[in-house]
C-alpha cells in the first residue's frame, strides 16, 4: 500500500535519524507553495555520512515501494537532494545547510523538529 505524502516524509525522517543525521526537520509546504507537500531537511557531519543517509533513505523508501523520482548531488556530497515529487529530502553538510538556509527561505511554513 502506498504511503501518503506525510507518511512518506515521516518515514524519510525515521530513516535519516536511523543513519545519525542531525537537526532533522519536516517542513509542511502545503499552504505556501505547490512545488512539494513536504521538505525533509537534515545535516550530516561528513561527505561519507551525507551519502550514507541518502542511501539509507533511498533503500528504505524503495522497500516501502517508493522509488526516488530524481536525485542530485551524489558526486559532490555537500548537499544531496532526493525528489519523491510530494516529498523532497535535503541532506546537507553543515556549511551548505547554513549557506542555503532553506528553513529561512520557507519561514512561513510549519516546521517539526526531530532528533538533536
Amino acid at each position: 500500500m502506498a504511503l501518503s505524502p506525510r507518511q512518506l516524509a515521516l518515514r524519510a525522517v525515521e530513516l535519516a535519524v536511523g543513519k545519525k543525521a542531525e537537526d532533522v526537520v519536516l517542513i509542511d509546504l502545503r499552504r505556501v507553495t505547490n512545488i512539494a507537500d513536504y521538505f525533509v531537511i537534515c545535516t550530516a557531519r561528513s561527505d561519507v555520512q551525507v551519502g550514507a543517509v541518502a542511501d539509507g533513505i533511498v533503500e528504505g523508501l524503495a522497500a516501502a515501494k517508493h522509488k526516488v523520482w530524481h536525485a542530485e548531488g551524489y558526486q559532490v556530497r555537500s548537499w544531496i537532494l532526493l525528489d519523491y515529487v510530494e516529498v523532497v529530502v535535503h541532506i546537507f553538510l553543515p556549511e551548505a545547510r547554513d549557506y542555503y538556509a532553506l528553513e529561512r527561505l520557507w519561514g512561513d511554513a510549519p516546521v517539526e523538529s526531530f532528533g538533536e
